[in-house]
């Protein structure tokens, strides 16, 4: 058989189109909105290669893998992905360029928060990450037995919390619900989104797979843009080896901007490191500087318009910025609605100075 007839990397138009075995290269995205930014974040970006592994026994869904890890698609999501045989260069807008952040530390204002124990609450610690991080046995090595298990308030997504005693101190861990993204597209999406933004951890620890961790940084970034006060622990350290691969933990961590542990939690491996780290980024003695997307100019003049509005209508709402980002993109209805509500009684259906298009919305565009 001619070699090029026996490749696996095959022509094809759509990613549905592969057969079990068969690899190919996504070239594009064909679908826009929630479907376009969930393929995304699940890793299906231009210029990646996707192999086919195996149909379900009724032939939907279809597990690929791709970026080393094997995502589960239904054949209508499969036939939004674009592929080619060959290898595309990346769409810029879809990968930022990220810039390392700035060596010089914040001053100690910059940085510091009170500790909830000053009014009698021990200080909090969200786990955040990936399903099938290892997110979970970092947690039970952190606290152990002293857990209590129950259901987010309204929700049927299991809520796990914990106490972990480290140095004479005790600190409250909060196990979020495995999501790839936090731009809310599902319960669970939803339910870590809201805590991150509105519940404030004092430290947020992202853990990711160390032998997939591109496409795992894609949540990092997300949750870097809410936070300052974030450890990233790069678990599973033990199967990355395995497979040849090297962390560089040093400059991780100056990319980043934020403190970095390898670990390998089913063996205790580097837990050590990490609760060091966090309980310095809980007690302030740690300072990050955490990277961060550059976003154009307009969409950054049109969130500094936004962000005033809100501070005014919301004064105690945090993290304004990201909320001002989320409206702006459109994509995460509920937050759109539960928001502009409150700002439309209060500013007659103005919301910013302007648009990324470079006007107002009134009231009537909104609702529609």
């Amino acid at each position: 058989m001619p070699e090029e007839e026996s490749s696996k990397t095959v022509k094809v138009r759509a990613l549905s189109d592969l057969e079990p075995g068969q690899r190919a290269f996504v070239t594009a995205i064909r679908s826009n909105g929630l479907m376009r930014r969930r393929l995304l974040d699940l890793g299906f970006v231009p210029g990646r290669e996707v192999e086919a592994l195996l149909e379900s026994p009724a032939g939907d869904p279809t597990a690929y893998r791709i970026l080393g890890a094997v995502i589960a698609l239904r054949e209508e999501d499969a036939f939004e992905v674009q592929i080619g045989s060959s290898p595309c260069a990346p769409d810029s807008s879809l990968m930022p360029e990220y810039h390392a952040p700035s060596t010089t530390a914040h001053d100690a204002e910059g940085q510091k928060k009170p500790l909830r124990t000053a009014d009698g609450m021990l200080p909090v610690v969200a786990l955040a990450g990936n399903p099938n991080t290892g997110k979970s046995t970092v947690f039970n090595r952190l606290t152990g037995l002293r857990q209590h298990v129950g259901n987010w308030p309204g929700k049927t997504v299991t809520r796990t919390e914990g106490v972990w005693f480290r140095e004479g101190r005790r600190l409250l861990l909060v196990d979020l619900p495995g999501t790839y993204s936090l731009l809310s597209t599902s319960e669970e999406e939803e339910i870590a989104r809201d805590y991150l933004v509105f519940g404030t951890p004092d430290c947020t620890v992202v853990v990711v797979d160390a032998a997939c961790l591109e496409r795992n940084l894609n949540l990092v970034f997300q949750v870097l843009e809410i936070t300052d006060r974030v450890v990233v622990c790069v678990n599973l350290m033990d199967q990355a080896r395995t497979k040849g691969i090297h962390i560089n933990q040093e400059l991780l961590e100056s990319e980043l901007g934020v403190p970095v542990a390898l670990v390998s939690a089913r063996f205790g491996e580097g837990m050590e490191i990490l609760e060091e780290k966090i309980l310095g980024v809980v007690e302030n003695r740690i300072r990050t500087r955490p990277a961060r997307v550059p976003y154009d100019p307009q969409l950054e003049q049109a969130i500094q318009e936004l962000v005033p509005d809100l501070e005014r209508v919301f004064p105690d709402l945090p993290n304004t910025r990201w909320i001002a980002m989320r409206l702006i993109d459109g994509g995460d209805k509920r937050l759109r609605r539960e928001v502009e509500s409150a700002l439309l009684v209060d500013q007659e259906g103005r919301i910013g100075a302007g648009s990324i298009q470079g006007g107002s919305p009134t009231a009537d565009e909104i609702r529609r």
